[in-house]
């Protein structure tokens, strides 16, 4: 069970109207105003402020005139992107842009493996050997890459970086640095190629590539969880609209690859399907061929690379389901080991630990056990370690604190990365243990739900649920409205799905004088589906009075479109 926090607080028992739910919701995410609450319901493309994203134009300018010339001299370049869903995508939109202009242009991903994250000696000594490179791209990497652009500065290699990662005290000595932490990597890089082609290409063109790359833009946006506000959310809505009307013949065999053929995409299709298998690729083996398929003009081609994709995706949850049942077993022991007094920080780390498993295995942690946690690789002479966090306490600020200890590292406040000297790695646990035991503070270890506002059950309508579909997309920084419920009385219950791991309900409102009444003929009737409460069965029979926690949903069965609602939480009062 969890803590419930309210944004609005109820008062008094009149009945609010759909319009006032609306507004109440509106106003809890900020929008305050008629021109904020207009922008929001009704985001168009042309309304995106480029000018308030952070970004120094001058560093784009930069890097214009030096590609200018890079394409005018046939120079080498070469888009060193990130092995993740949003670097993929990013690379994507840099890389079809470039080609797009004549420029001797190939994309790059690094090995996770045998070179890690960004970056490398490896790699900048690959590319200037085997393509004779002038000219790196980075793209959702490099802001914190000081030694490797002095590296390749010293190959006679110049470094444009494009990063939405936090930005250290001192920034490399790159020819240009277009960053910004408001966006992506992949929109990011379709801002940026925008203003690019705004200089080399014609007006309309220029305006159809940003539109036909927005399915790339909002893919990147919803894999890296960046918040679903102002540019985001625009990018995001129109992006799904493209992906769901897709002419890029890579991103429609990965749809159909997956059977969403026949589905709405939306967010969770998006970041629990499509994106996965795009990350699976760099966790597993390498990335290359996720950016093959998002960029192939090939029907044949791309359907070989999204059943390849699919089949490493099976590969990556299997691994993951190992290595995470290993590490939770490891976790339990620390619990009794240490008599339930465990750290507020989980560390654990090992040699059989897949490098590229780690960060979601650390993620599955946190949801299991709530607090910080950092899950290691152990290499002979080198480890990686992959950190994930709880609300409100910054892990990759921690862990910067302990930078002497540290090769590399680089994220963001909820998950990070990082790679260090195995002999080492003692001293870092020590460190971040202690850290976080003296300045994460017990508030931030109990789960709490967020709840928009507190609804009787005959407030719950068709056409609410109409009026909250406007609010879409849903995600980060736009979470799908929670309301609560209090004082139901249960009418039925039964389980549902396989083994009857789901709860199926019927509720009423009860009366708070005669909560055991018989149900009138004037009493609204809602159904509930609880997603894996079937342990609830026992506690949850007719009668019984509980106060609820639910999103709104709708079921379609036999065509027939029936509200219900979506259970988060129960409290069971009698």
């Amino acid at each position: 069970m969890k803590k419930w926090i309210y944004l609005f607080k109820r008062t008094g028992g009149n009945k609010l109207h759909d319009d006032e739910i609306i507004d109440i919701i509106l106003e809890n995410r900020g929008l305050v105003n008629k021109e904020e609450k207009k922008g929001f319901l009704e985001p168009e493309l042309q309304d995106i402020d480029f000018k308030n994203l952070g970004i120094d134009y001058k560093e784009i300018e930069k890097a214009i005139g030096r590609i200018k010339k890079a394409i005018s001299q046939k120079e080498s370049i070469i888009v060193y992107t990130d092995y993740d869903a949003d670097g993929v995508c990013g690379g994507a939109i840099v890389w079809e842009a470039l080609y797009s202009l004549g420029a001797s242009v190939l994309p790059y991903i690094p090995d996770r493996v045998k070179e890690g994250y960004g970056l490398s000696k490896f790699g900048i000594e690959s590319v200037k050997k085997k393509f004779n490179t002038d000219l790196i791209i980075t793209v959702d990497h490099g802001i914190t890459a000081n030694d490797k652009v002095n590296y390749a500065n010293k190959l006679g290699i110049e470094t444009i970086i494009l990063d939405h990662h936090s930005k250290p005290k001192k920034v490399p000595r790159a020819t240009a640095i277009i960053h910004t932490t408001q966006l992506s990597a992949g929109a990011l890089s379709l801002v940026f190629v925008d203003h690019l082609l705004n200089k080399l290409k014609a007006k309309k063109e220029k305006y159809h590539y940003f539109k036909k790359n927005l399915d790339l833009a909002a893919i990147s946006t919803i894999a890296d969880m960046i918040p679903l506000k102002g540019p985001n959310r625009i990018i995001v809505k129109h992006g799904l609209d493209r992906i769901n009307n897709t002419s890029r013949i890579g991103l429609t065999a990965l749809i159909g690859s997956t059977g969403l053929m026949q589905r709405n995409i939306g967010i969770y299709e998006v970041g629990h399907v499509l994106a996965p298998r795009i990350n699976a690729m760099g966790r597993i083996t390498h990335a290359i061929d996720a950016l093959r398929l998002l960029c192939t003009k090939d029907t044949n081609r791309a359907k070989c690379l999204a059943d390849k994709l699919r089949d490493v995706n099976k590969q990556r949850q299997l691994l993951t389901d190992d290595i995470y049942n290993e590490a939770i077993k490891e976790v339990r022991e620390l619990f009794i080991s240490s008599n339930g007094k465990i750290d507020k920080l989980i560390f654990i780390s090992s040699k059989t630990y897949n490098e590229g498993i780690i960060g979601l295995v650390a993620g599955k942690l946190v949801d299991a056990f709530y607090r910080p946690v950092v899950v290691v690789s152990v290499g002979e002479e080198y480890s990686k370690g992959s950190a994930r966090s709880v609300v409100g306490f910054n892990i990759i600020e921690k862990i910067r604190k302990t930078s002497y200890l540290l090769e590399d590292a680089g994220g963001h406040p909820m998950a990070a990365g990082f790679s260090l000297k195995t002999k080492n790695l003692k001293e870092l646990k020590n460190r971040l243990i202690n850290l976080t035991n003296k300045e994460l503070t017990d508030e931030y270890l109990t789960k709490t739900l967020t709840v928009d506002l507190e609804l009787n059950i005959d407030e719950i309508s068709q056409i609410l649920y109409r009026k909250i579909t406007k609010l879409e997309p849903f995600g980060i920084g736009n979470p799908i409205p929670v309301f609560s419920s209090k004082n139901i009385k249960i009418i039925s219950t039964r389980k549902v799905g396989k083994d009857g791991k789901h709860l199926k309900l019927s509720l009423v409102q009860a009366d708070k004088g005669q909560i055991y009444n018989q149900i009138g003929r004037n009493d609204h009737i809602v159904d509930a589906i609880g997603f894996g409460m079937g342990d609830l069965y026992d506690k949850m029979l007719s009668n019984q009075i509980v106060d609820l926690a639910y999103t709104l949903n709708e079921n379609i069965w036999n065509n027939r479109k029936i509200l219900q609602l979506k259970l988060i939480d129960v409290k069971i009062l009698t």
